[in-house]
């Protein structure tokens, strides 16, 4: 059995409505996953299920959408995918709360940096399937854009770490 683990794009953000965490567990369990466990308020799940990941990331999404109303966004990594995230942080020597790890579906394009704009002391990193980035004066502050990343979604190394700890558990 795979361990998974579930990213959502702007839960309880800006107009795409409040999915509780409760409800996301639960949508998780009638989907047949086992072990499921979330983490804080903004869409992470972790959760166990035999089928391969595009089978899980098609099953959700379409459980999703059909309680919220309409398409949500679902980023689905490994445990390993996960632990490899962690691993390669191109910033373990800035404050983790302030360097995030942007989950994309696809590898970023290779100008992915280039096309950047607005950033003032920003630092960025392209991973296999992330964008990596950290934000010296906290990313509600910055005003950098990230076209690659438009579709993405972020978790900061704090919340990687836990939901890597989080695979590990009973």
């Amino acid at each position: 059995m795979a361990r998974h683990i579930a990213l959502l794009r702007a839960v309880n953000v800006g107009g795409t409505g409040v999915l509780a965490m409760s409800d996301l567990a639960r949508i998780c369990r009638d989907a047949g996953f086992a072990r499921v466990a979330t983490h804080l308020a903004s869409g992470n799940v972790v959760f166990d299920d035999p089928r391969d990941a595009a089978q899980v990331k098609t099953e959700l999404e379409t459980r999703l959408s059909a309680f919220v109303g309409k398409p949500l966004g679902v980023f689905l990594r490994s445990a390993a995918e996960m632990r490899a995230v962690l691993e390669a942080n191109p910033f373990p020597d800035k404050p983790p709360n302030l360097s995030v790890a942007i989950f994309l579906d696809a590898p970023p394009p290779v100008d992915a940096l280039e096309r950047c704009s607005g950033g003032v002391d920003e630092i960025l990193r392209l991973g296999l399937r992330e964008i990596h980035v950290h934000y010296p004066a906290g990313i509600g502050r910055s005003k950098l854009k990230i076209p690659a990343a438009k579709l993405g979604t972020a978790r900061n190394m704090n919340t990687i770490a836990k939901l890597v700890a989080m695979t590990r558990e009973a």
